[in-house]
């Protein structure tokens, strides 16, 4: 083979691998990119109460005049938040509760999120699974292999338990290859109880609003009204979702001990 000919199949290598790379990172990079502009462009300053309240009337008139583009209105903006990782889901889904009420917005809800969701895994999982399958040591790939081997328990249990961020949640799996089935049945499954359980805190706001405008007449007009998220979920229904996560991972527990049991 001649000098140039050689040269010429490095190129060819070097170029197809740089475009084998250019497509598997491609997909993290557009999210970055709409992450970043949607933040300087202050999109997340919308996600609050108090909008919520300053926009109430307009948004009730038009839920009831235009149910379904509502809803599916509703489903593309929070399956967007979610695959961008922007905070408030809960809010979301509790404005969703007061604008459709509990059934309705648990249910879009829940198609939503594990949508969004989805789009994170996808990515993650052509870059940065990849390169975790590379670089990891022993212990990790041991660690890896057990997360895929009780994949749905260990996604339920991190569904269910509302202290390891929802983002952070989404990409584990990727990283650990989980099958796509797996995740999403998990994901839809887990994040049912308290999906239903904050569209019906939602649904329930109305009163809310209403005390605050009466305590503070033009409040809500005025985007000045008041109201806690963290007044509306009480410690007792943190200790109920994480009661589920532990008893998701029963099974988990009875197979090590069933294991243990036949090894001796």
């Amino acid at each position: 083979m001649s000098k140039h000919a050689a040269e010429d199949g490095d190129d060819a290598e070097a170029s197809t691998g740089a475009g084998h790379t250019i497509r598997r990172w491609f997909p993290v990079l557009c999210i970055l990119a709409a992450m970043a502009t949607a933040w300087f462009m202050g999109l997340h300053e919308h996600l609050t109460l108090s909008e919520l309240i300053r926009n109430r009337q307009d948004l009730a008139n038009y839920v009831t005049q235009n149910l379904a583009a509502a809803v599916l209105a509703f489903i593309l903006i929070y399956a967007v938040a979610v695959a961008l990782s922007f905070p408030g889901a809960s809010l979301l889904t509790i404005a969703g509760g007061f604008l459709f009420g509990w059934l309705i917005s648990g249910t879009a809800t829940v198609v939503a999120a594990t949508l969004g969701a989805t789009v994170i895994y996808l990515a993650a999982r052509s870059s940065l699974g990849s390169v975790f399958t590379r670089r990891a040591g022993p212990f990790v790939a041991r660690l890896a292999s057990g997360f895929r081997e009780n994949a749905f328990n260990y996604l339920l249990f991190l569904r269910l338990t509302p202290v390891f961020p929802f983002w952070l949640v989404n990409i584990a799996p990727a990283i650990f290859h989980v099958p796509l089935a797996t995740y999403v049945g998990a994901t839809a499954i887990g994040i049912v109880p308290g999906t239903y359980a904050f569209a019906f805190i939602g649904a329930g706001l109305d009163s809310v609003f209403e005390a605050q405008e009466a305590a503070n007449p033009g409040c809500a007009a005025a985007g000045t009204c008041h109201v806690e998220l963290g007044a509306l979920v009480t410690p007792e229904l943190l200790l109920a979702f994480f009661a589920l996560g532990i008893a998701s991972l029963i099974p988990v527990a009875l197979k090590k001990i069933r294991s243990r049991g036949t090894d001796s």
